[in-house]
């Protein structure tokens, strides 16, 4: 039924159609806009025809006319002798510099007081345009002699790497391999307490070793930025050991308005000592980390805002426990007044993996006996101001407020009488946790006129809240330093770093079967370190150089009974060549 009724109206608009365009072309006589019927055979469109402008010039009729003045000049042109002949320029001489020739190896090597050795070799070689081994080996060390150290007071470091790269079309990687062999001496024996016998007795040399292995892959143009890769072997001869692996990938997630850069870490952590402090029982400990990092930059004008969140879990192999943390990771930066005043800040958190290794580093004298937990920095808030003074001078300045549970703080072992380990006498280091705010403010101005002259100055004030420990043990309230580096011409060259370190809090604990005591809090004074250094380049691959460290001859103390080494020189040469 509804397509005969289609089929009707078609038969109407087709019969009426010649009518309709018989009464319009009796009206296109008056119409200026043409129109016209159309057949309706699909939807409807409708659509107006173009309209044309009237090209018609308007008329001026001024009752007034006037006309130009014409105006007639003469140029009266005269000769003028001269016998002047304009000399020819010349350019300005410019004084070249010579080229400086780079070399990519060198040897190092010198020898000073307290009969201290230093030596270093660096190797590179460019096996192709893509690829490039290297190396390097290095030794330091020292017989010590310090002045009232009763104890061999001698160290030596030594360590060796291999690297190996290659660049591709589309990315980039290296491997590389380490080994390390420090030895240190437990020296640090507290006054007044052994006498010659029980001193004679002590054994205080102890060994460290150190073996890494690792490498990285960057990509170009990729979702994924890069890769890394980490293996680490540390020991010691008292049969201690840790093993640390670690995988950390970059990579940019597309978002409608813009990218998502995520970071996902891996993080296993396991070792052994064979006893404690105070018995034979052995401890274990094993951390395995997995943390996802994702993070959002906004860009507006002269704001930069990075919303980011850091979240971790963390299970600990030998308790069998688990737990999760989130952390804030929110920073800002505005430009108030171009590159010469920078405002910034931020709230970020993190789980710090502590190790027995890093402990090592810190401090060398920490005894194989250490309780091995992570740290849980809840956040670390900042806000600060930094840009450039001109073009040669930036500064930065910052205030802090940390809170962090469980804490790392070095601090001296008490005195056992009676037990004969050799670091048992008071002589060693362990580590204790606690729930820790800390609240400072940094400072520093960097000057770099040319390549010829920098300087940098920082400074750091610190003030500490604790939670269950009487101090914050071993952590300074103040830090400063100097570095200063001078060219004085293509021959001579100098150097000086300045060091300060504020006042440190520390325990003197004597555990005595037979005498009750209690700990004493110990204040080491503040100290002042002056080194300096001068070298004379001989031609492109030789120079000489000296160097003097603790140039006041303070005999302060970085740790608690463990006094440095006075004034102390070293001389020695440097040769750099290619092969």
């Amino acid at each position: 039924m509804i397509i005969k009724k289609n089929h009707l109206v078609i038969a109407i608009l087709v019969w009426f159609t010649p009518f309709a365009f018989a009464q319009e072309s009796n009206r296109q006589t008056n119409d200026t806009i043409n129109t016209e019927v159309v057949n309706v055979v699909k939807p409807y469109t409708p659509k107006i025809s173009d309209a044309f402008k009237v090209k018609e010039i308007p008329s001026l009729e001024d009752e007034e006319t006037e006309s130009r003045k014409e105006v007639k000049y003469n140029i009266f042109s005269i000769p003028v002798a001269s016998t002047f002949t304009p000399a020819k320029g010349k350019a300005a001489a410019v004084d070249k510099a010579e080229p400086v020739k780079l070399f990519d190896n060198y040897a190092s090597f010198g020898v000073g007081s307290y009969t201290s050795f230093l030596g270093e070799v660096y190797l590179n070689h460019e096996i192709n345009r893509t690829e490039s081994v290297g190396g390097y080996v290095s030794h330091h060390s020292s017989q010590g002699g310090i002045d009232g150290v009763v104890l061999a007071d001698d160290f030596s470091d030594t360590k060796l790497n291999a690297n190996y790269s290659k660049k591709l079309r589309d990315y980039a990687w290296n491997v590389d391999a380490g080994a390390r062999h420090q030895v240190f001496n437990w020296y640090g024996i507290p006054e007044g307490i052994y006498d010659d016998t029980v001193i004679k007795s002590i054994d205080p040399q102890h060994t460290y070793f150190t073996f890494d292995f690792g490498g990285k892959i960057k990509f170009d143009d990729r979702m994924i930025n890069d890769g890394r890769m980490r293996f680490r072997r540390f020991a010691d001869d008292f049969d201690s050991g840790e093993n640390r692996f670690m995988f950390s990938t970059n990579l940019d997630i597309p978002l409608r308005d813009g990218e998502l850069n995520t970071t996902f870490k891996f993080d296993y952590l396991g070792g052994t000592f064979q006893r404690s402090l105070f018995d034979n029982e052995e401890l274990k400990y094993g951390n395995f980390q997995v943390g996802v990092i994702p993070s959002y930059e906004i860009l507006e004008d002269d704001l930069t805002v990075n919303l980011g969140v850091s979240a971790y879990y963390l299970n600990d192999t030998e308790a069998g426990k688990s737990k999760f943390f989130i952390f804030p990771k929110v920073t800002a930066s505005y430009r108030l007044v171009d590159e010469v005043l920078i405002t910034y800040g931020g709230i970020e958190g993190d789980l710090i993996q502590n190790t027995y290794y890093d402990f090592a580093m810190q401090n060398s004298f920490l005894s194989p006996t250490l309780s091995i937990i992570p740290t849980d920095q809840q956040y670390d808030a900042y806000i600060g101001l930094k840009g450039k003074l001109s073009n040669n001078m930036s500064y930065n300045i910052r205030g802090n407020y940390k809170g962090e549970n469980n804490s790392a703080l070095i601090k001296s072992n008490p005195v056992l009488i009676g037990e004969n380990e050799n670091y048992q006498y008071g002589n060693s280091f362990g580590v204790v946790y606690d729930d820790v705010n800390t609240f400072s403010l940094f400072g520093e101005i960097n000057v770099d006129i040319n390549r010829n002259f920098n300087l940098g100055i920082k400074a750091e004030y610190f003030t500490y809240t604790t939670e269950d420990e009487a101090e914050a043990w071993n952590r300074p309230d103040f830090e400063a330093s100097l570095f200063m580096d001078i060219q004085f011409d293509k021959h001579w060259f100098a150097g000086a770093s300045l060091f300060y370190v504020g006042e440190r809090m520390d325990q003197m604990f004597i555990i005595d079967p037979l005498v009750n005591s209690s700990p004493i809090t110990v204040t080491l004074e503040s100290y002042f370190d002056a080194n300096a250094h001068v070298g004379y380049r001989i031609n492109d691959q030789w120079s000489v150089y000296a160097k003097a460290n603790n140039i006041a001859n303070q005999d302060y103390k970085r740790w608690m009974n463990y006094q440095v080494q006075g004034l102390q020189f070293l001389a020695g040469t440097t040769y750099k060549f290619d092969f």
